[in-house]
């Protein structure tokens, strides 16, 4: 009973999650009616097309994309006000996520997801409607509100629900797998829909799908079943797990990880334009390959955790030197099909980055503090959200101000300057979880309700 609940668990984060990043990308195919209204000039539909995306990750911080190309600028702040739409959900995230992380630690992870998926669920009714600059921007807002909860509630349930590796890392590997399965099929998915039903109806699929998995939710986790687990441990507070060191190093590497996409998405359709005269197709399908690599380095990374689980740290470091070898390798590629093999060798690092380090947050809670996981992937998904704030409205700026090529030889010199650090986790999974608060609750037997509840789904 508790295994299968615990996988039915899986599919409704892995769906929640699945959702979260379609929204954020479906968006991008309409994005050009809007500028012409703002402009003006109605609802016709402008010349751009659609640039893919890749993502990963905790529930959390989202890997943004913007259009291809614009119509033609009359505005001086109009870039600014794109930068700003795209940025804002993960400006709000990272905000909102050390109050979530709390309080899901308070409350547990259910309630909180319920209520993540609930607001996500308000945001994609309100992009359906949207006819204005100011509601794209609430509902963009909106979005970041629901996923600052959804997504650090899912990962954190994940994490408590799989105590034990290898099945832990599988489990995170299957939410990875459906974040960048959501990048790749959201372009497409909007693209097509808006071009045959109109704009409203990828929203209001959307929205039906989020109903149906927080019914789902409903069904396992109803709220009066929550009183369960008032008796869970008190988690570490957030701002102590921010010190410690082990902690600090893991998310610097997240964020580090993630610099390259964040910048790149908003910045290289332009420079493929420009440099090597690239088609609008060849926009379009600039990221589309990459979803495959992704998918490669988590399948590789849960397989080689599984058999030599002492060297996730090392999986992380091979992860970014990856990634700063492809960022380096960008602005010397003359064609589309050059460019494909530096951006799938940046999704393939981040795969393994991610996958290797998700479930290391999750080790270093249970053998240092108390193993409740809402703080502890608050703080991954603001290291995730740090990079896709900063990259829409600062990514610009760099290239204009330094140059393309600048831009990317400093990303790629970050992560290889930032992979030897990661040698600081190198002892971590020598460190014995017999004072962790799981273990205590094992070696002493239950106390509470929470204490045997826990046993029972260990026994299961």
């Amino acid at each position: 009973e508790a295994r299968r609940q615990r996988r039915l668990l899986l599919v409704v984060v892995c769906v929640a999650l699945l959702l979260d990043n379609m929204l954020y990308m479906v968006i991008v195919p309409i994005i050009p009616d809007y500028i012409a209204a703002m402009r003006g000039g109605g609802n016709a539909a402008g010349p751009s097309a659609p640039a893919g995306g890749n993502e990963s990750g905790s529930g959390g911080g989202n890997r943004s994309l913007l259009p291809a190309r614009y119509p033609p600028a009359t505005g001086g702040n109009e870039d600014v006000q794109i930068g700003v739409l795209f940025a804002s959900k993960a400006m709000l995230q990272l905000l909102v996520n050390p109050l979530s992380g709390t309080l899901i630690d308070r409350v547990g992870y259910e309630a909180p997801l319920l209520a993540g998926l609930a607001v996500m669920f308000l945001s994609t009714a309100t992009f359906a409607f949207a006819e204005n600059y100011a509601t794209l921007f609430a509902a963009r807002s909106l979005q970041g509100l629901g996923s600052a909860f959804a997504d650090t509630a899912g990962i954190a349930l994940i994490a408590d629900r799989y105590a034990e590796e290898p099945a832990r890392s599988r489990a995170l590997g299957t939410a990875l797998a459906c974040i960048s399965f959501g990048s790749l099929a959201a372009p497409p998915f909007g693209g097509v829909l808006y071009e045959f039903a109109g704009k409203r109806v990828p929203f209001l699929v959307l929205a039906c799908v989020c109903l149906l998995d927080g019914l789902l939710l409903l069904a396992l986790a109803p709220p009066c079943a929550t009183g369960a687990r008032a008796n869970m441990p008190v988690g570490t507070p957030i701002h102590r797990l921010m010190i410690d060191p082990y902690i600090a190093v893991v998310a610097g590497a997240l964020a580090t990880c993630n610099i390259p996409l964040a910048f790149l998405e908003p910045t290289i359709a332009n420079w493929m334009k420009e440099s090597m005269g690239a088609s609008e197709w060849e926009v379009g399908l600039t990221w589309l390959p990459a979803f495959f690599p992704h998918v490669l380095g988590v399948y590789v990374t849960v397989r080689l955790a599984a058999a030599y689980p002492h060297l996730q740290w090392f999986y992380g470091a091979l992860g970014m030197a990856i990634i700063g070898a492809s960022s380096c390798l960008i602005p010397a590629c003359k064609n589309f099909g050059q460019v494909i093999v530096p951006l799938c060798g940046i999704c393939f690092g981040i795969a393994l980055v991610d996958t290797a380090l998700l479930p290391t947050l999750a080790f270093l809670v249970d053998v240092r503090h108390v193993s409740v996981y809402g703080s502890v992937y608050a703080i991954a998904d603001i290291s995730y959200s740090v990079a896709y704030a900063l990259g829409p409205i600062v990514a610009g700026q760099i290239v204009h101000t330094m140059g393309f090529a600048q831009l990317n030889l400093g990303m790629g010199l970050a992560n290889v300057l930032y992979a030897p650090v990661l040698l600081f986790l190198k002892n971590v999974c020598q460190m014995k979880p017999s004072h962790s608060e799981r273990n205590i609750l094992l070696e002493e037997g239950p106390k509470g309700l929470y204490d045997t509840i826990k046993m029972e789904e260990r026994k299961g």
